[in-house]
């Protein structure tokens, strides 16, 4: 039954931001997949992934996003989760993906510290590169693009109600 909203996009997309307003607006629950992750393991994600390194946090990400069972659920995604394909199919099976889309620039101007925020960059690889090699995976397993450029969070957030 497709009865969530799973958010997507890279970090500072705003996904946890307009997912708790959202969830609020609609009467869902809203989760935060990177703090489920966090609950489970007992660490932090840059621990974790100092801890398993970039893929092995991938696949720490991939199996708890499969593991969520959730209803009437406002999900809100890490930026890394499209890496993990069986995940995104699961997501998909039990709610409407939607892609949060920023152009690089606001990407970049919203992030500051990577390390800080768990952002999974590998040894040599640049947030443009990762930006670059994200898209076409969100543009892959989003039902729905949502433009967030110059909007606001209401903006956002009452497109979206809109689409459901």
């Amino acid at each position: 039954m497709k009865d969530n909203i799973v958010l997507i996009g890279m970090p500072g997309a705003g996904k946890s931001t307009v997912g708790v307003v959202l969830a609020k607006r609609l009467g869902y629950r809203f989760v935060d997949s990177d703090l489920v992750i966090q609950e489970r393991y007992g660490k932090l994600l840059h621990e974790l992934i100092e801890e398993h390194g970039v893929e092995g946090f991938w696949e720490i990400e991939n199996a708890v996003n499969a593991s969520l069972d959730l209803h009437k659920s406002v999900i809100a995604t890490g930026g890394s989760a499209v890496y993990g394909a069986e995940a995104m199919e699961a997501l998909r099976e039990r709610g409407l993906v939607v892609y949060l889309k920023l152009p690089y620039e606001e990407i970049r101007e919203r992030l500051g510290d990577l390390n800080a925020r768990g952002v999974t960059l590998r040894p040599g690889q640049t947030l443009q590169d990762l930006f670059e090699e994200r898209i076409p995976l969100y543009e892959k397993y989003a039902h729905r693009t949502v433009e967030c450029s110059g909007k606001s969070l209401r903006e956002i957030v009452t497109e979206l109600a809109e689409i459901l």
